[in-house]
């Protein structure tokens, strides 16, 4: 089995918890996301056929949707943070004549 189809499978079996989880009926959760009950069978089964735009909605639903941010995320830049907080604030004079 190749890694990725592994990692799908997985997804589809944490997606299936997580509606458990809140005993919600799959019939139910399918129309909240607007499937198909046998599509929400596929995507709990790990099916990669399932268009992602089902799995947004899916994580919205299940308020995760910022997991999406890190698919394929920016990594983040340490020396260029490093330069940003290390540069020397700038101060004005205040205007007063001594």
């Amino acid at each position: 089995m190749i890694a990725s189809d592994q990692k799908i499978k997985e997804l589809g079996s944490r997606l299936k918890t997580e509606r458990l989880r809140r005993n919600e009926p799959q019939a139910k959760f399918a129309s909240r996301i607007g499937v198909s009950a046998p599509t929400l069978r596929k995507m709990e089964s790990g099916d990669p056929s399932v268009k992602i735009g089902y799995w947004a909605t899916a994580l919205d639903l299940l308020d995760h949707s910022k997991d999406l941010d890190l698919i394929l995320a920016i990594p983040e830049d340490l020396f260029a943070k490093y330069e940003i907080t290390n540069r020397p604030s700038r101060r004005r004079a205040s205007g007063k004549k001594p």
